[in-house]
């Protein structure tokens, strides 16, 4: 009764709140948040990051992200997706992948702590295998971002994953080629949205107070991953921003749609079909509409549409 009471009374106000400090990512916020985390693990704060050497030779490397691990119920996304997982977890282990994990692991806006670990068990465990083989890495998010801090990580993932766990901001891989060193930079990717990304204060009051209370009225505010516009205007600050590194690769996830190189995946199947219907293609021409067909409801409610080049 008390539950109830408090969500009529406080979900609005709470709700409006939150949208006002939430994911409109802005420019200026995306390009300073990236580059003071790229910068502090490249200054070795570990608190932030690693730099881990690579041979891109003879090393194979698996990123998963944004699974949104949940309470195994009806509004858990992960949960039918997890027998597959798991193969997927397997297959690379046996064949030596390093495994990275880069944010968004579970889903704490929606479930707690507890729940994600006690309900993922099974999955957790496959992923325990690579640390204990010293191949795996695990990055926080938005809606991990309790993971961040170490009572959390003692209470729930180090019965799991042992003491040898850390949770890191970002990532810097490092690789040699031709006498030249290249840097891969992997971050979760919800650096400069106010909500969850700031200082070390604001970062703690999210984990600590506003998570939990947006667990308890159950109000969900994700409205990058939920509103395509947004999405776009996102993705491309973030690949603006990864113009303007030299020599680096950026990877992240948490806007939930893919993008390579300069076009997000409808952008560049949109352009494949033109080409093909220029050559008169009539095979080409099938697959690609069928493509976009199946992408029909992924992409349904996109707005803002402008190319990355």
């Amino acid at each position: 009764m008390l539950r109830k009471f408090l969500q009529r009374l406080l979900k609005k106000p709470v709700t409006r709140l939150a949208e006002k400090v939430s994911s409109s990512p802005k420019r200026k916020d995306v390009f300073s948040s990236l580059s003071q985390t790229l910068e502090a693990i490249r200054s070795n704060k570990v608190e932030t990051g690693i730099i881990v050497p690579i041979d891109s030779a003879t090393q194979r490397i698996i990123i998963f992200s944004d699974e949104h691990k949940g309470a195994g119920d009806l509004a858990d996304d992960f949960h039918p997706a997890a027998p597959n997982y798991q193969a997927a977890l397997r297959y690379y282990f046996e064949h030596d992948f390093i495994l990275v994990n880069l944010g968004d692991c579970e889903e704490l806006w929606e479930t707690t702590p507890k729940t994600a670990i006690d309900k993922n068990r099974q999955t957790l465990g496959l992923e325990a295998n690579f640390l204990e083989a010293d191949r795996y890495y695990r990055i926080f998010g938005n809606h991990d971002l309790e993971w961040k801090y170490a009572i959390q990580q003692n209470l729930y993932l180090k019965p799991v994953f042992g003491e040898k766990l850390k949770v890191y901001e970002g990532l810097l891989l490092q690789t040699a080629c031709n006498n030249k060193t290249y840097s891969i930079f992997l971050t979760h990717g919800h650096q400069g949205d106010k909500q969850s990304d700031g200082n070390g204060f604001s970062k703690w009051v999210v984990a600590a107070i506003w998570t939990p209370v947006q667990r308890f009225l159950e109000i969900s505010i994700n409205s990058v991953s939920d509103s395509y516009d947004l999405v776009d205007r996102h993705n491309i600050m973030m690949y603006e921003w990864s113009a303007t590194q030299k020599d680096l690769l950026f990877i992240s996830g948490h806007t939930h749609k893919p993008v390579f190189a300069s076009l997000d995946h409808i952008d560049r199947l949109n352009k494949q079909l033109l080409k093909a219907k220029e050559a008169k293609d009539a095979v080409a021409i099938q697959s690609l509409n069928d493509a976009l067909e199946k992408r029909k409801i992924e992409y349904a409610g996109k707005k803002f549409v402008k190319a990355m080049a």
